[in-house]
């Protein structure tokens, strides 16, 4: 039934796709030479702005290919109405191996354990990472392990996308175990190498510092960061065919809870980390919160628990709220906006002591932002926006009843 209703529309992203798309490569390659210049007057404040936009947009990347993993899991209709916004983005992930690239190339202004021990002045930190560096903390080792975690992600990508593409032609084709079999192992093998990936591209900027739930926090992060997204996208489609006939309320009303459900989550790990430091009491363990609440940095915090927790928590609770797309989408939109404010806060403070955002953290994040997203939308106008021939597609194909 959902074949034969599929052949009747026309499944392709609308043309409005395109036109943003183009749009974007523009901005992107403008910004991208304006990066470009930054990198040689200022090379410092370059690589730190590329760190803090690689991980954004990575968030989003990795965070659909979690949540269309937890669908494949899962089933239901608000993850098949989504499930090709999810796969574009999660079909970035070959860009995302080639942006870092220059990640690599600026390991020794990012990370002090990169550099020379002599010139390291505190003698402490010195000797710590006598240790560190001949056991873990090396350039080689940091590349070694940043090449894996790209190549299993692009790996998981690769065979979600092989079985999706399938759907695509007839017959009709359940999938569903296959799909099953990745994801499950998937979505352990996401949250491993995600830790491992901030502990590595990001906490060790401070190598005296350490928190296990570091990794989680950035986990979920990228998962809120990605739902926002989605939202984002289907409501710049909404007005188009076909998303206006397939996006139905009951489907934005669950992807409103789910933006709930991770903002909770995100709160939860956040707090536990600061309760466990503050309840241990021990000098050497407050240092990171100590920078991020001195110097200006503690208004950003604050901000962060107002506006990425507190606020969004009020209004996702609101049931009319959270059908309404053309609302839900300010909140998506400012929640991704305090997600990169959140990267900030994480990052920023372990190169400056007082609050500071360079011109390097706004135009590197943008010409990143503006080149992914140009990808994304290609990656979008290249599938149709339903696996028509999926056998579970009627859950969106069919009539919505009031």
């Amino acid at each position: 039934m959902s074949a034969a209703h599929a052949n009747n529309m026309d499944l392709m992203a609308p043309p409005v796709v395109k036109t943003i798309q183009k749009g974007l490569l523009v901005v992107g390659l403008v910004f991208a030479v304006i990066s470009l210049a930054l990198a040689f007057v200022r090379p410092d404040e370059f690589f730190r702005g590329y760190l803090l936009g690689y991980m954004d947009w990575l968030g989003v990347t990795l965070g659909s290919m979690a949540i269309l993993m937890i669908r494949h899991l899962t089933g239901g209709g608000w993850g098949m109405v989504i499930r090709r916004i999810l796969g574009a983005a999660m079909r970035c992930l070959p860009l995302m191996a080639v942006l870092f690239i220059p990640i690599v190339f600026g390991i020794p202004k990012l990370y002090v354990w990169a550099r020379p021990l002599d010139s390291i002045a505190d003698k402490h930190l010195r000797e710590h990472l006598q240790d560190l560096t001949r056991s873990y903390l090396t350039v080689h080792g940091f590349i070694i392990r940043a090449a894996i975690y790209l190549a299993i992600w692009n790996l998981l990508s690769f065979l979600l996308t092989k079985w999706s593409r399938e759907q695509d032609t007839p017959p009709s084709r359940d999938n569903s175990a296959r799909f099953k079999a990745v994801s499950g192992p998937g979505l352990i093998l996401y949250a491993f190498t995600i830790s491992f990936a901030a502990i590595d591209w990001v906490m060790s900027i401070d190598p005296s510092w350490i928190s296990t739930i570091y990794g989680l926090l950035i986990l979920i992060g990228e998962l809120l960061s990605a739902m926002c997204f989605a939202v984002v996208v289907e409501r710049i489609l909404v007005d188009y065919k076909p998303m206006s006939e397939l996006l139905k309320p009951d489907f934005v009303h669950d992807h409103g809870k789910w933006m709930l459900t991770f903002t909770m989550v995100w709160a939860y790990f956040s707090f536990s980390q600061w309760l466990i430091i503050w309840a241990g009491n021990l000098p050497e363990e407050i240092t990171w919160y100590m920078r991020r609440l001195n110097g200006g940095w503690g208004f950003i915090g604050l901000f962060l628990a107002i506006f990425q927790f507190a606020v969004p928590f009020v209004l996702l609770l609101s049931r009319p709220f959270k059908r309404d797309i053309r609302r839900l989408v300010w909140l998506a939109v400012w929640i991704l906006f305090m997600r990169y404010l959140d990267l900030f806060w994480i990052i920023e403070p372990n190169y400056s002591k007082t609050l500071n955002l360079t011109l390097a953290d706004v135009v590197v994040s943008v010409a990143i932002g503006s080149i992914w997203l140009a990808y994304f939308f290609r990656n979008l106008n290249s599938l149709p926006l339903l696996p028509a021939y999926d056998v579970f597609a009627n859950e969106v194909l069919e009539p919505a009843h009031e």
